[in-house]
């Protein structure tokens, strides 16, 4: 068993996600053995340690971020960093430990805003900009968010969610440089000179929200150490790539395969990121041939729709495709390798333990496999009792090491993710004698559909919400090329007629209240849904019967 961790005093004034994390009985097991130089630090700022730490090393005139329209540098990037932190405390109030909702797309400016929080010694709260106010208001009350930093092209469903949301003092734009009031102005008068606040390693720096199979967004905790140690992690014992390079993709920062992927992994090492601040896979490819991006990170329906174009755009530039969010076909990989000669690099993560934790990468590649446990991690296969399994069973995907699930306020959930100091991702795969693992399905009723976590049960309970509808059920079907299909079973409620056009208007009004990527794509209108005598919901039989 590793040592215990013997946490730092706490920087934070306001503690209320230290006061919600789980209890010591409920936490995973910890092994910072493979980032000793990050143990050793009781202290540490992760906004300080990558900025500051890129200009002490020389990097201040090297570009950092790179958008079809400007290029920041390093030294830049800071400075702006630097005055928006103080332009929270000083100008908004924050306080250490309170929570910062962040909205808009991947751009200089959310990112300047991202490490602005964390200097301040505030928790970053980062959601996508296609996230509905009937969204924003469950994630910025379950973390208590004070104060909100939104891209004024994005501020009409926000500010229609902060009339529901108690906690939220203050709203600030950024973008619009005519507001006098907006956030650029606020910083443009404050010093490129900043310490930033002391935190403790352990202070949490982020609270990353994903979807779950009960119909609720889940709030996972990160410390600042966490952030710095999975830059220290699957970038240098897998991707390896160097200062040099400049990284691309589609995930928004909200998603921590992106914030890792696209912004952090190359400020740890002097690189460069390419922000766009939309990508589907026609405006990533012309992007990666305009730029000549070399590392991309998006997911695999993004490079099954990208291999059309790879005749019409250049992607020769490419050295380092990583794919995750959802399984990578053993087609997908071997027709990418095909037209462009590159291995996509495989790996599983989650938002629970942040980033990848099992892939592989050049002659370690097997091609339908997933890999293998990175360094810094161990991952086995569980038993529904807790017991490890031999090699080519079936079973549960645990996994521990230097990164953890910390649900906010979830006691309920962490003991489902958390059981035996293990974390255990909902996946049901099978480990080979030389340590691979091999996907077989998802252990629950999570729908990976494109490279997003959607909860079924919040597709239902937003259906059930419209006139039309007497009961559905929401399940993911096969799909080849998104991996799954959003497909809601609908019995409508009697005299109403069925149909293409109530097919279409359920679809819409589906995209009007929640995020549009979790519309269903397919509708089947059905007389009854299967359940138990309970009255449960079958979805295993929904599955079984669309198969």
């Amino acid at each position: 068993m590793p040592p215990a961790i013997e946490r730092a005093a706490t920087a934070f004034i306001d503690t209320f996600a230290l006061d919600h994390q789980p209890t010591a009985e409920l936490q995973p097991v910890y092994d910072l053995s493979a980032v000793p130089h990050l143990a050793a630090r009781p202290r540490l700022n992760a906004a300080t340690e990558l900025l500051e730490g890129a200009v002490a090393r020389g990097w201040g005139e090297r570009r950092a971020l790179v958008t079809p329209d400007e290029t920041w540098t390093y030294a830049r990037l800071l400075a702006e960093s630097n005055r928006i932190g103080q332009a929270l405390i000083e100008d908004y109030g924050l306080l250490p430990g309170q929570r910062v909702l962040l909205r808009g797309p991947n751009s200089p400016m959310m990112a300047a805003s991202w490490f602005g929080v964390l200097k301040a010694g505030g928790i970053a709260v980062t959601t996508m900009p296609l996230l509905r106010a009937r969204e924003l208001v469950y994630n910025m009350n379950k973390a208590k968010v004070s104060l909100a930093l939104c891209d004024v092209r994005h501020a009409a469903e926000l500010e229609t969610a902060a009339a529901s949301t108690p906690s939220l003092n203050k709203v600030v734009h950024f973008g619009g440089a005519a507001n006098p009031g907006a956030l650029e102005g606020k910083a443009a008068r404050k010093s490129d000179d900043f310490p930033g606040v002391d935190t403790a390693a352990e202070d949490i720096a982020i609270i990353a929200f994903t979807s779950g199979t009960t119909g609720q967004a889940k709030g996972t905790m990160h410390h600042h150490r966490d952030l710095v140690a999975m830059c220290d992690l699957f970038p240098k014992s897998i991707l390896k790539a160097g200062p040099d390079d400049l990284f691309c993709g589609s995930p928004p920062f909200a998603f921590t395969f992106g914030l890792g992927g696209i912004l952090l992994f190359p400020l740890r090492i002097g690189a460069a990121a390419l922000l766009l601040e939309s990508a589907p896979p026609p405006v990533l490819a012309e992007a990666i041939a305009r730029h000549r991006a070399t590392v991309c990170f998006t997911a695999p329906t993004a490079y099954r729709a990208m291999l059309p174009l790879t005749g019409t755009h250049d992607l020769s530039s490419l050295r380092k495709c990583v794919s995750a969010g959802e399984h990578l076909p053993k087609a997908t990989f071997e027709a990418w390798q095909a037209a462009t000669g590159l291995s996509i690099i495989d790996g599983i993560g989650s938002t629970e333990m942040l980033h990848i934790f099992i892939s592989a990468a050049g002659s370690d590649i097997r091609s339908g496999s997933t890999g293998r446990a990175i360094p810094g991690y161990v991952a086995t296969i569980l038993d529904d009792e807790g017991n490890e399994l031999p090699p080519g069973e079936l079973g549960r995907l645990a996994v521990r090491g230097v990164t953890g699930c910390r649900y906010l306020d979830d006691p309920e959930r962490q003991q489902t993710y958390v059981q035996h100091g293990w974390n255990i991702t909902g996946d049901t795969y099978r480990k080979d004698a030389d340590g691979y693992f091999w996907y077989a399905a998802r252990s629950d009723d999570m729908i990976i559909s494109g490279g997003y976590n959607i909860s079924g049960v919040e597709v239902e309970n937003v259906l059930l919400l419209h006139p039309a509808v007497a009961e559905c059920g929401v399940v993911g079907m096969p799909d080849e090329e998104r991996g799954q299909v959003v497909t809601a079973y609908v019995v409508t409620k009697p005299g109403q007629a069925t149909g293409a056009d109530l097919c279409k208007t359920l679809q819409e009004y589906v995209k009007a209240e929640i995020a549009p990527y979790k519309y269903p794509r397919r509708i089947e209108f059905v007389d009854r849904l299967p359940r138990t005598e309970t009255g449960k919901l079958q979805r295993f039989r929904l599955r079984e019967e669309g198969a």
